[in-house]
């Protein structure tokens, strides 16, 4: 039984992580979890109890794809680009510096759907316009939108998934995360400075677009959506309820404003996504409780000491990098369950920087992929994968002493 549930999920991952002809990830696991329903691999009971855990989380993820949308037709993305690339003319390196702040604030702020699918077109397209290769800022937002995506708890659904196990507010989360991820960007930073120092050098002279004036209301309702995560727990209402009022506000003035219409808003929710993340909660349910979840439990350090946490981020890359991020999260979280918080955080670090090791730790790098070849960028998988581990490994490394410093 707990083989055919393993195969299952390797089926339906294969098939979201490739996508043949298009087709939404959802194809393959919704009949793949029904039948390890109907096969007893998992009960019905434990499928609802599985899908209602996660609703809270996937409401919250659906609520930041909408605030994302809205940013993205009120001009957010595209003003903060002209922004980068005014302020960076003339100049490769300083350029590149305010790009990859501006993805890692973007990942960290929204989530890193909105870095990969809304920021890189926009900086592919203002690169080109100063006379400046695309690749390094392309690249790094990608880079970023993974191992940037550990601030808070909004910025990666890893981060959703694993929240309410940390017993963390969101604002505790915050704090926890914030020297790590600090500790992530240097490391990241100075590898692909390195990495791309000389296409990073070259940097013609140029007359960038002006801005044009900042769109002011979606950036308040953005501050204030932001605000609200932080007060969350003060105030007590759940994050979720934030970032809904926030994507229906902005939601309203887009299409107040004819900037976008109903349909463009269920796309951007990308309902058929959701529901893959319920049948893949419903296919890891009836694989953690088998032998592999034993196993792994076996196998994940206990405590909270530095080699510990060690370990168990090195797991988690590892994990995610075979069964891609969000299953490797859930696995785990079944795996560590009792384990203390500062674990769960070391976890999601290395899960998260881990990513960036192969196509595969991440959906996000597929998606990826598919828009810069669309936009003529290529990246081959090897020069991805070289490019993860070298700044990765030091990353993880970095970020987990920074939070075993202050946990």
């Amino acid at each position: 039984m707990a083989a055919g549930a393993v195969a299952l999920m390797v089926v339906a991952l294969a098939f979201a992580v490739w996508r043949p002809r298009g087709l939404p990830e959802a194809t393959v696991a919704v009949p793949a979890a029904a039948i390890a329903i109907a096969v007893g691999a998992v009960t019905l009971g434990e499928a609802f109890d599985e899908i209602h855990r996660l609703t809270s989380t996937v409401a919250t993820l659906a609520a930041l794809l909408a605030l994302s949308h809205g940013c993205e037709v009120l001009g957010v993305f595209d003003w903060v680009s002209r922004q980068i690339g005014r302020a960076g003319a003339g100049n490769g390196r300083r350029l590149f510096a305010l790009g990859f702040v501006g993805a890692a604030v973007t990942t960290a702020a929204l989530n890193l759907d909105a870095t990969v699918v809304l920021l890189t077109p926009v900086l592919i397209a203002v690169t080109r316009g100063l006379g400046v290769g695309p690749r390094p800022l392309s690249v790094a937002t990608i880079s970023l939108a993974n191992a940037a995506s550990s601030l808070m708890p909004v910025s990666n659904l890893t981060n959703l998934l694993a929240f309410s196990a940390t017993g963390l507010s969101f604002g505790r989360f915050t704090v926890l995360m914030a020297l790590p991820w600090l500790a992530t960007l240097v490391v990241q930073y100075a590898v692909h400075r390195w990495w791309f120092r000389r296409e990073i050098a070259e940097m013609p002279e140029s007359d960038p677009q002006e801005p044009g004036p900042p769109p002011v209301t979606a950036l308040c309702v953005l501050g204030a959506t932001l605000l609200g995560f932080v007060l969350s727990s003060q105030v007590g209402v759940e994050p979720v309820w934030f970032a809904t009022a926030g994507a229906v506000v902005l939601t309203v003035i887009a299409m107040a404003r004819r900037k976008s219409g109903v349909t463009d808003v269920v796309r951007a929710i990308n309902p058929l996504f959701l529901v893959f993340v319920f049948a893949l909660g419903v296919l890891v349910a009836a694989i953690a409780d088998g032998a592999i979840g034993r196993w792994l439990a076996g196998i994940v350090p206990n405590g909270s000491g530095l080699l510990a946490l060690l370990g168990i981020a090195a797991i988690g890359a590892v994990v995610a990098n075979v069964i891609n991020n969000i299953p490797a999260t859930l696995l785990l979280l079944a795996a560590m369950s009792g384990a203390p918080t500062v674990a769960l955080l070391a976890m999601l670090l290395g899960v998260n920087i881990g990513s960036n090791f192969t196509y595969v730790g991440s959906l996000a790098n597929l998606l990826w992929r598919r828009i810069v070849s669309r936009d003529g960028v290529a990246v081959s998988a090897a020069g991805f994968s070289a490019l993860g581990l070298v700044a990765g490994l030091p990353s993880i490394v970095a970020a987990v002493i920074a939070l075993w410093l202050v946990a």
